[in-house]
């Protein structure tokens, strides 16, 4: 028997009281650094930290422009856990080139820091979510707002135009349609960030953006005026509700389709909306459907929470079939086929090696 046909009852073997504690002993800190790794990134802290040589807790307060005492605290917290260095002989902290490139905004799309939001923000919504579990319900769309915000975040640190040029090298002739003038919709589109830089790329084409969030959508629009772009424009619909048969060359769904409630009726509404010969990109999580394929995914116990605390109860909400973060690219084949789509392919971006890539045809 293989690794990847284990039972679940094999995955690990027992471990002893004292080990076992101690491993849910580090998982606890592990949720409280994550914390402050988030406060670190929302007030700059690790930006500060990178412009500067070893410096006091006075010093690191002063060039981040915050109270000095929060600051100590936070430090010492970072240091215990060996987030930062600390030196003893001079009571300063440093954070080096290599960790800034983890941490701090300089590292862009490489940046860690930003997920850590999600841990507090995921928690706020605790109460409800553990009402779900007695009862089966789940959230209204607007509590989750903050986390799409975070999530889009991320989406931002990842989109320009180098990785839209990587994404349709996977389909090169879809680049001469837009270069032509081509029709590209956006299902739960976001704040618009891949809209708006598509929309730059290619002006001889139209795009179009729809998502649930009024937030989002609002953003979008700032974001579309900013640039000053009439090739794109935005609107807060549900795409389980979309009817425009044969209207796009190319249908994107970044994401969305695991918060869908109703993710078949989603699917055959993209699927209808697009032309003869248009294309489909779907971006997942590139996980298995099966748990033990996901047991040594790196970033397995944070994706499974998400789903738990975000995905899951989204769905549940408007009693739907609640997919999950984790939902696998072997539901999503079996989903794509029986919707009808063709010529079905994963690929994957080297930018992005969380997601998937899934191109498909409707012919």
């Amino acid at each position: 028997m293989t690794t990847m046909e284990q039972r679940p009852d094999q995955i690990d073997q027992t471990l002893g009281a004292d080990v076992y504690a101690g491993r849910v002993a580090r998982t606890l800190n592990s949720g409280f650094i994550a914390v402050m790794i988030s406060v670190g990134h929302r007030t700059g802290l690790f930006d500060t930290l990178a412009a500067l040589p070893p410096s006091t807790s006075q010093q690191v307060a002063a060039a981040a422009g915050l109270a000095e005492r929060y600051v100590r605290e936070w430090l010492a917290g970072m240091a215990s856990a060996r987030i930062i260095d600390y030196d003893a002989r001079t009571a300063t902290y440093f954070l080096s080139i290599e960790y800034a490139a983890v941490l701090a905004r300089c590292a862009g799309p490489n940046n860690l820091a930003p997920a850590a939001q999600l841990l507090s923000l995921l928690a706020s919504a605790e109460d409800q979510v553990v009402e779900g579990f007695r009862g089966g319900g789940g959230l209204l769309t607007d509590a989750s707002e903050r986390v799409n915000e975070a999530m889009a975040a991320e989406k931002r640190q990842l989109i320009d135009e180098s990785f839209v040029d990587g994404l349709l090298d996977l389909m090169p002739a879809m680049r001469v349609r837009l270069d032509a003038g081509a029709t590209v919709l956006d299902a739960g589109c976001g704040d618009g960030r891949l809209l708006v830089t598509m929309a730059r790329m290619y002006p001889r084409s139209l795009f179009r953006g729809y998502d649930i969030s009024r937030g989002a959508i609002r953003r979008a629009r700032e974001a579309i005026g900013e640039a000053a772009l009439g090739n794109v424009d935005v609107e807060v619909g549900d795409v389980a509700s979309l009817d425009e048969p044969h209207a796009y060359d190319l249908v994107f769904a970044f994401g969305s389709i695991s918060e869908q409630a109703f993710p078949r009726l989603v699917l055959r509404n993209l699927f209808r909306a697009m032309k003869g010969d248009g294309r489909f990109v779907m971006q997942e999580i590139a996980a298995s459907s099966h748990l033990v394929r996901n047991i040594e995914h790196p970033f397995a116990p944070m994706l499974y929470a998400i789903s738990c605390m975000h995905a899951i109860p989204m769905a549940a909400g408007q009693e739907g079939e609640a997919l999950g973060t984790m939902w696998g690219q072997e539901r999503a084949m079996q989903m794509l086929v029986e919707t009808g789509f063709s010529s079905i392919r994963f690929e994957s971006l080297a930018p992005d090696p969380l997601h998937y890539y899934c191109i498909a045809g409707v012919r």
